[in-house]
């Protein structure tokens, strides 16, 4: 039946295409029961074999491209016109047959992988070995009615603490899921309707015509339609380095995941998604994040060596404990001996040495801060959420951490320090400048050359829309000021052009020559003409003539060349990007691949002003003032550099410029290895830079001991964001390789988002070191308590229950609490921290153990002459001890908010979070004392009590304020031990 309604539609082509809309239902859909629109769609690409697409290009099959009519046959087949591109109106079904340039991804992990893996800790399989122990002999010695809740009560907490820790790993791996989305969310450049736009790489259809540029990231797999110097890096792809020459005879094939390594070029999308090997690639990939960072490396090394400490301890309670019962030294509740030899039975001692051991694991629990990977964890997930808000998306995660510790930033000009939005402002042709709209002024014969030399040397385009007046400028922003330029000033008209010359070589821009050249034949009289177009400086190296208005040509000698330097110069102090146009007629014959460099005659002259950005200086100074030095490395001239530098507060207005201050990447690299280290560090401002100068300052820089942050946006400085120790490259402006060689990527471009970068870089480093004090000093005084009171009277006062929920709420709540607080200035008034200085500083150290001695010396009173001071039972005066030590802890939170400052207070009432987990914490804390008598093995106690408990903690804030006024020498107090 379909193959017969093709035939009726093969025959009712020459009636309008509804007809042919009206038969299909009449004659097919009621019979066969067949889809109208499937049917519609298989005619639209009727003869359209997919398979074949993906398999040109996978295979690179150059003979069945050619049966198939080449790149021209398959766009006919594709309905695409390689000029205008796809019409736009058929996306859909263009998706519907060929499939979305999506990928299969492995789902995130769900809550349940995360709770399994939590169950893996040594820690928590170790208590619910105990717990489990304790159900069984304690329903066995009192009945299942009682016998459960010591027990149970473990397995109570221990299942929160999974919970708790599995939800937060939960989360964050769901943000990481989210992060990966928008960071895989390219914009990439496409021909629709004749218009060149950007989309997102995920809305590319087969039949897309694509405009690749230096630096793009291939979106799809597709064919050559035209470029110049095309060189792509398939090393993502194939893991072979080298680049591989992409041209329309020998090869024409671009496969998807490749990046564009030098050149330009057009490509027509053959096959998309899942269709290509980097779909298919890409969703195998389980995407797991295993990284850690720096900080949680050396934290988990601090973990682990309190946890040997923890261990030694609780082996040294357990055989004292052992020896204490099997010697009759021990008493139970009553004051009865509790071994007594063969008259005590087998379940009593296996009870007792179940109690021993419990106890023994307990202070195993309570010295391993299980809270320190969580705080990091948690405060990383927090600080990269609000930083998405504050136009900085983290792509690694030890970036957040580094930044804080940066020491130099290296900062581009283009679009970090300024707006990147180019305007012609200036305009000299020869000697004589000329006023706007000077197309009336100059001669024909510089004009048509002018015309010439602005557009047929460009990587942007022109696009005239029907309904508006103005027309629409492409491609980079010096690009579309020029062309808007020679369009609205020199009456340039892209599509006369066009077809009044061919273009015969092309030479891609360079970053190390800092121009790029053209040459084209014209077609009225089949001459060779050769434009070049680059900085100034170097355009007019390579003139020895200059046109004037007239249409004359004058010689360059010593005094015009002075004079045009001159121009340059002053252009450039007034921080306008100098642009030069050269041309030169060749002679037939001449070889087209190479474009001829000297004997040219100078066009013109164009100053393009780029203003700063409005938070710039603000910026800088506070980078300044938080002792972090900027410099400045850009391609302009020196003049220019110094200009946006002065303009930016990098270097000083009014004030002479040191002569080390300023440099160009010429000199710097023909510096000696001494003569570099000696000047990098006083250098602002380096001009006429390559990527191998900037490169070569990072290195210097580092080797000096500082810690490195690089801005940048294109390909070329991909590998000094490597080297750097925090990449951050530009969001709009910077190309895909720069971004995947990247830490961070600033989603605006903006300076002032890489000091707030630098803010919640410090804000991390500092966050997490809060909760070091608070949870270390909570894990010294437990350890010490409980060691103490085991050996001593062979009774722990804090339980395996009550420990656990201090863990609970001290390392989860707790770090919630310290982790999320806001970056504030004040972290920017010290200098950085550098790579050397400890994480637990001097100020921490006299903190903590201030609070640790308070708390222990209280709770061993309590322990030994408890009963006598509050006239007590056993029970209670343990849970005196119990509730006193949690809201000593809950005191030193507001301690720990501030590790130098003594109002501990300030700026509390805007952290509504870290209040409402101090009130969420009293009110559980209430709830374990007075309700959950069984489960947390604690006796109610009433006003006077509590009052005792909170008057005792409340003392932590005033020990607290006066040992921040004790100074501490600047050593590190571990040093003095080493030695």
């Amino acid at each position: 039946m379909i193959s017969i309604t093709k035939n009726v539609i093969s025959k009712v082509t020459e009636y309008p295409t509804y007809s042919v809309i009206e038969i299909i239902p009449q004659i097919v859909a009621p019979k066969v029961g067949i889809d109208v629109n499937e049917l519609l769609l298989d005619q639209h690409f009727y003869g359209v074999d997919q398979t074949k697409l993906v398999n040109i290009v996978q295979n690179k099959d150059l003979e069945t491209l050619h049966r198939s009519g080449g790149v021209k046959g398959l766009a006919k087949t594709l309905c695409t016109d390689l000029e205008n591109g796809i019409n736009g109106q058929d996306l859909d079904e263009r998706t519907a047959v060929f499939g979305s340039n999506t990928y299969e991804k492995p789902p995130p992990k769900g809550l349940f992988y995360f709770v399994v893996e939590a169950f893996k800790d040594v820690t928590i399989l170790i208590l619910m070995g105990c717990a489990v122990l304790s159900l069984v002999f304690g329903i066995k010695e009192d009945g299942i009615k009682d016998g459960w809740y010591e027990g149970g009560s473990i397995l109570l907490a221990v299942f929160l603490v999974i919970v708790v820790s599995a939800a937060s790993n939960f989360r964050q791996e769901k943000q990481f899921h989210n992060l990966s989305k928008i960071s895989s969310n390219i914009k990439i450049d496409v021909v629709r309707e004749g218009r060149r736009q950007k989309i997102s790489i995920f809305n590319i259809v087969v039949g897309d015509v694509v405009v690749l540029n230096v630096g793009d990231q291939i979106p799809a797999d597709g064919l050559f339609i035209d470029g110049n110097s095309l060189l792509v890096d398939e090393s993502s792809m194939t893991g072979e380095s080298d680049q591989i020459d992409v041209n329309a005879v020998s090869n024409p094939f671009l496969v998807s995941g490749a990046k564009v390594a030098d050149g330009h070029c057009r490509m027509l999308v053959l096959s998309v998604g899942m269709n290509t090997g980097w779909g298919k690639m890409m969703s195998s990939i389980t995407g797991d994040n295993k990284e850690q960072t720096p900080l949680q490396s050396r934290l988990n090394k601090l973990t682990s060596s309190i946890g040997k400490v923890g261990l030694a301890v609780a082996f040294l309670v357990l055989v004292v404990m052992m020896i204490r019962y099997f010697t009759g030294n021990t008493e139970d509740e009553n004051g009865n001996r509790e071994y007594n030899g063969k008259r005590t039975s087998v379940n009593e001692i296996l009870d007792a040495v179940t109690g021993i051991f419990s106890a023994a694991v307990t202070i195993v629990v309570v010295a391993i801060p299980e809270g320190l990977p969580l705080a990091v964890t948690l405060t990383l997930a927090y600080s990269m959420k609000r930083m998405m808000g504050d136009q900085a998306m983290v792509r690694k995660l030890s970036a957040c951490e580094t930044m804080g510790s940066a020491t130099v930033i290296c900062t581009d000009k283009t679009g970090t320090l300024t707006m990147n939005q180019m305007t012609v402002t200036k305009f000299w042709l020869g000697l004589e400048y000329m006023e706007a709209h000077s197309s009336n002024v100059v001669a024909p014969k510089v004009l048509e050359l002018l015309h010439e030399a602005v557009g047929f040397n460009t990587t942007g385009t022109v696009f005239k829309h029907v309904s508006r007046l103005l027309p629409e400028y492409s491609g980079s922003p010096t690009e579309k000021a020029i062309l808007s330029w020679a369009v609205e000033d020199l009456n340039m008209d892209m599509e006369k052009l066009k077809q009044s010359s061919t273009v015969v070589h092309v030479e891609t821009f360079n970053s190390k020559k800092k121009r790029s050249g053209v040459s084209i034949r014209r077609t009225n009289d089949n001459t060779i003409h050769v434009h070049w177009k680059g900085a100034a400086e170097m355009i007019l190296a390579m003139c020895s003539k200059y046109y004037n208005s007239n249409g004359c040509e004058s010689v360059i000698d010593n005094v015009s060349r002075t004079q045009l330097e001159n121009i340059i110069e002053g252009m450039a102090a007034g921080s306008l990007r100098c642009i030069a146009f050269a041309h030169k007629k060749v002679l037939e014959g001449t070889d087209d691949q190479t474009l001829t460099e000297d004997g040219l005659t100078l066009l013109g002259i164009v100053g393009l002003k780029d203003p700063c950005r409005s938070g710039s200086k603000k910026a800088i100074e506070t980078c300044r003032f938080a002792g972090v030095q900027i410099k400045m490395i850009t391609g302009d001239n020196v003049f220019t550099a110094k200009a946006i530098a002065t303009e930016c507060g990098i270097l000083e207005s009014g004030q002479e410029v040191c002569e080390d201050e300023v440099v160009e990447g010429v000199q710097f690299r023909n510096f000696t290895d001494e003569e570099r280290m000696q000047k990098v560090d006083k250098i602002r401002v380096m001009a006429r830079s390559s990527p191998f100068d900037k490169l070569l300052m990072v290195k210097c820089l580092k080797q000096k001991g500082h810690v490195v942050a690089v801005t940048g946006d294109g390909t070329n400085d991909a590998p000094a964001l490597k080297e750097a120790d925090i990449g951050l490259s530009m969001g709009i402006q910077g190309t895909e390789v720069a971004k995947q060689s990247s830490d961070i990527v600033i989603l605006d471009d903006d300076i002032a988002s890489v000091s707030t970068v630098l803010m919640w870089g410090r804000c991390v480093y500092n966050n997490i070191q809060k909760f070091i004090q608070f949870q270390l000093t909570v894990n010294v005084a437990a350890l010490v308590i409980n060691f103490t009171a085991a050996v001593t009277s062979g009774d722990v006062p804090l339980t395996a229950v009550q420990l656990l929920w201090v863990n609970l709420i001290m390392d989860t709540l707790g770090a919630l609490a310290l982790a999320t607080e806001r970056p504030t200035k004040e972290l920017l008034n010290k200098p950085p921290v550098g790579r050397v200085e400890p994480l637990i500083t001097n100020i921490m150290w006299r903190n903590l153990l201030a609070q640790a001695i308070f708390q222990i010396t209280v709770l061993l009173a309590f322990q030994f002459k408890g009963k006598a001071i509050f006239n007590v039972d056993e029970r209670v005066k343990n849970t005196i001890i119990f509730n006193t030590f949690v809201l000593c802890q809950v005191f030193n939170e507001f301690n720990s908010r501030k590790l130098e400052k003594r109002n501990i207070f300030e700026g509390v009432h805007k952290n509504r979070l870290f209040v409402g987990i101090i009130g969420i914490t009293l009110l559980l804390q209430i709830v374990m004392v007075e309700f959950l008598k069984n489960f947390a093995d604690t006796e109610r106690l009433n006003v006077v009590q509590w009052g005792i408990c909170v008057a005792i903690a409340a003392l932590s804030w005033p020990i607290g304020w006066f040992m921040k006024l004790i100074p501490v020498p600047d050593k590190p107090f571990l040093n003095y031990i080493k030695v």
